[in-house]
């Protein structure tokens, strides 16, 4: 420690020199043995703060005669650097640590105040892009840049008596205030709607922490771009103040809350609800919604039990307007020996229309987990599961279109998993009767190889067309597929009643989209890469991402 304390003292100028310490030391008649090693440390320690040997701090006398100082003098300590590279020293530290920083000493504390500093913890810490003093050169506020972007038919002006003064405002504060208080609600999160869920992302956006909500684009376009809707925004409102504000509805922005419950959850609360209601009530609202989640009125929708679904959603999701929970989700880890980049996909599920689901890969496995759901089926249920060590060869188009080839060829598969499930649960055989017995190979074993050799290299493409009686929501899909596996998917009664896993056929048709024939259903489902860019949202570790998958099932289980 009193070492320790030494260094820091000739890092900050105080204390006398080596050759002066040196001087003294030959001056006394009786050294020891202990000294001579603590002279040595010290020496070792002024070469690692990086003092020179033979410089002297201790003045003239220190001198031998006619010696002279060759160069300017050393910096001693941190004070003595040129203000330029303490600022540069200062951007390369956490913004979590400069206001302790601030209490070392006036110098400090002045440099601080330094915009450059602030302006790039706020950039490479949050990603925050806009020049404050560009806005205000341009003489617009991000406020009116926001409204545009958000809802080109609202005039920005209708706001104008709403607008913060952004031009006493820097980069400090909105580190202080606004980016680093709410630093813990950015990413990916699921809203607790029962069974729909939902994809939340959390962002920075100008000046704005902005909670944009994912939806999929209208049934049954699966390749069509996300859509997104703002749900609330966070802002400075004042100087040192930020303010949080509700998005819902279409009044525009008003008075909303956020509570951070727990680690991984927050919530979000309306505190001016008559701002989502409509002139025309709740047929005025239906409508509006309806319009807004299928792109269509209820009168160009034919099919009763789709009306029925439609109507349960909107009563359903309509309570959950004046507050919701949020659960944070990560992203899927990716490996290079996955099948394809894992991530999030936009997939067909028949009436209940297009779905987001998260695609993660788990050693010999594939896991399709439900980011949205339904009732039948709800959000953070496993929809697939993609055994990798079982793929399977179509056979030529004109035995493709045939459903019972398709069902034999998948059956079969299915039964010998099964055998191998009851072979697994079944007590083993006693020493006597196993003795001289041919030893078969572990059930799977083969299927491994097999699977492990298709896995390492894409086969080539090859023809796919679906089969004569199954329903696709899509009339439109790839005709040349990959590969295929053999898979089960969750099906279920109204409300997740009696849910049980069927078999059904994986086809791989590129990076960027996989289907699934379900063969009890007669149905195909197809899958579509979400390319949106989603920052702040990367499984820390596969364990993480593991026990997230857990909670979400048992969530809505």
């Amino acid at each position: 420690m009193l070492l320790r304390m030494a260094v820091c003292a000739r890092l900050c100028g105080a204390g006398q020199s080596r050759r002066c310490r040196r001087r003294q030391r030959h001056s006394q008649p009786h050294r020891d043995s202990d000294s001579d090693m603590d002279m040595d440390e010290e020496e070792e320690e002024e070469r690692v703060v990086g003092k020179p040997k033979d410089e002297s701090d201790c003045g003239s006398s220190c001198h031998s005669s006619g010696a002279g100082v060759l160069g300017p003098p050393r910096p001693q300590s941190l004070l003595d650097l040129p203000p330029e590279l303490l600022v540069e020293i200062f951007s390369s530290l956490p913004g979590a640590a400069l206001p302790n920083l601030a209490l070392v000493c006036k110098k400090f504390r002045q440099i601080l105040n330094t915009e450059t500093i602030w302006r790039r913890r706020c950039t490479e810490e949050f990603g925050m892009r806009d020049d404050l003093r560009k806005m205000e050169i341009v003489g617009m506020s991000s406020r009116d840049l926001y409204v545009k972007r958000v809802n080109p038919q609202v005039k920005s002006g209708r706001f104008m008596k709403l607008l913060p003064d952004y031009e006493h405002m820097d980069y400090r504060d909105v580190y202080t205030h606004l980016l680093y208080p709410y630093r813990n609600i950015l990413g990916l999160w699921q809203p607790d709607i029962g069974p729909y869920g939902g994809l939340l992302n959390v962002v920075v956006d100008g000046l704005f922490i902005i909670g944009w909500m994912y939806l999929p684009p209208h049934d049954p376009r699966v390749e069509d771009p996300m859509r997104r809707r703002p749900l609330f925004r966070i802002h400075m409102w004042e100087k040192n103040k930020a303010m949080v504000e509700c998005m819902y509805g279409h009044k525009g922005p008003h008075k909303g809350d956020i509570q951070t419950v727990k680690k991984d959850e927050f919530s979000t609360k309306c505190n001016q609800t008559d701002h989502h209601r409509m002139p025309g009530g709740r047929q005025e609202e239906f409508r509006t919604w309806l319009e807004d989640e299928w792109g269509r009125t209820l009168e160009d929708i034919f099919h009763e039990h789709m009306q029925e679904l439609i109507l349960m959603k909107f009563i359903y999701t309509s309570q959950y307007d004046n507050c919701l929970t949020y659960r944070r989700i990560y992203l899927p880890p990716c490996l290079p020996s996955d099948l394809l980049k894992p991530g999030l996909f936009k997939g067909t599920y028949g009436s209940h229309g297009l779905e987001i689901i998260m695609l993660s890969f788990h050693g010999s496995k594939a896991k399709v987990t439900k980011l949205t759901g339904d009732p039948n089926v709800p959000a953070g249920q496993l929809t697939l599961e993609i055994d990798l060590n079982r793929p399977l060869r179509l056979p030529d188009l004109e035995h493709q279109r045939s459903m019972e080839e398709l069902s034999r060829l998948v059956l079969g598969v299915h039964e010998e998993v099964q055998r191998g499930l009851q072979a697994q649960d079944a007590p083993p055989e006693p020493a006597e009767a196993a003795e001289g017995s041919d030893t078969a190979p572990p059930a799977g074993v083969e299927d491994v190889e097999l699977g492990a050799a298709a896995c390492s290299s894409a086969s080539e493409a090859q023809p796919f067309v679906l089969p004569l009686g199954v329903m696709a929501r899509n009339e439109v899909y790839p005709r040349t597929c990959k590969m295929c596996f053999y898979g089960t998917g969750l099906i279920a009664g109204h409300g997740f009643t009696s849910p049980e896993r069927t078999p059904g056929l994986f086809i791989l048709f590129d990076d960027d989209r996989f289907g699934f024939i379900w063969l009890e259903l007669k149905s195909f489902s197809l899958y579509s890469r979400l390319t949106d860019q989603l920052s702040h949202a990367q499984a820390p570790s596969m364990e993480r991402f593991e026990a997230m998958l857990r909670n979400m099932q048992s969530w809505t289980s």
